[in-house]
């Protein structure tokens, strides 16, 4: 049987691309005389049709970033374990309930307490009915539990992004080569590589830089100058190598940190107010 070779050149829905980002790719295309052979070029195409001014700088974002996810895996935006609300299938109601309405998340992994093997997802929304003080001590946990999806940490991106779409599935809880949890993925998560961040309803709004509490605490925004801190706070951090309060904070820190984290600098104590899943967003400054 015959069969006609192999093309030399990357198709781009081979790369993960979408349709529409496609059709975009074709149009910078006619403006050259070769048509890219792989996804540095595509990328160098991309940028040079951005410098051209046929592109413009939000569009720019977004096709690199669908590149991206084309070569990225799992393991690189995934929400590490000790992020992740765990609701134990042997947990009285009474203790996972306040867990859940404080976390403001809409999904939770449900394990095993001895085995921590995945049980499934709970919904939030499947709790609602039963918030009642009566129908919530009788709630019968294993009743609501949902079937867990399981990615490993090398999955590329743009095939979780087709399962994702193809199951109809929000999240997956990713595990190791061994079969442990080591952190979960939405499709957020997937979507914020080609977007930006996308900010939701519980995501606190940042209309000022400083709001005081009280004489002595502040809360602050993350994003916040450090030249301009400075000033507010009569303090002296360094603003050479970070341009921002929540630079330098989880420089100090030397990983992500959690809520209620704290850090003293000189004289002054920061405690994470709020994050989101890839950068600090509000910390109070205690004098």
């Amino acid at each position: 049987m015959n069969e006609e070779p192999p093309s030399s050149e990357i198709e781009p829905q081979r790369l993960g691309i979408t349709k529409k980002v496609q059709e975009r790719l074709r149009k910078i295309y006619q403006n050259f005389s070769y048509k890219p052979q792989n996804k540095q070029e595509i990328a160098g195409s991309i940028r040079d049709s951005s410098d051209r001014g046929v592109l413009e700088k939000g569009t720019l974002s977004m096709m690199e970033g669908a590149l991206k996810v084309s070569t990225s895996r799992v393991r690189d935006i995934m929400i590490p374990r000790p992020q992740i609300v765990f609701v134990s299938s042997d947990e009285d109601s009474k203790d996972f309930l306040p867990r859940i309405i404080k976390s403001r998340h809409s999904r939770f992994p449900v394990i095993n307490s001895e085995t921590e093997e995945v049980e499934g997802l709970l919904l939030a929304k499947d709790l609602l009915p039963l918030l009642s003080k009566e129908d919530s001590e009788n709630l019968n946990l294993k009743s609501l539990i949902r079937p867990a999806s399981l990615v490993p940490e090398g999955k590329k991106l743009n095939i979780l992004l087709d399962e994702f779409r193809a199951k109809r599935n929000h999240m997956a809880i990713v595990i190791d080569e061994y079969g442990d949890i080591t952190g979960l993925v939405t499709i957020e998560d997937v979507l914020e590589e080609i977007v930006g961040e996308i900010e939701d309803e519980h995501d606190d709004l940042q209309d000022t830089m400083i709001k005081q509490v009280s004489n002595n605490e502040h809360l602050v925004s993350a994003l916040i100058p450090i030249k301009e801190f400075n000033e507010e706070f009569d303090s002296s951090l360094e603003d050479s190598e970070f341009d921002t309060l929540g630079g330098i904070v989880m420089h100090h820190f030397s990983r992500f940190p959690k809520i209620n984290d704290a850090i003293s600098i000189g004289d002054l104590r920061f405690v994470i107010a709020s994050t989101s899943k890839k950068r600090i967003k509000q910390i109070k400054v205690l004098k």
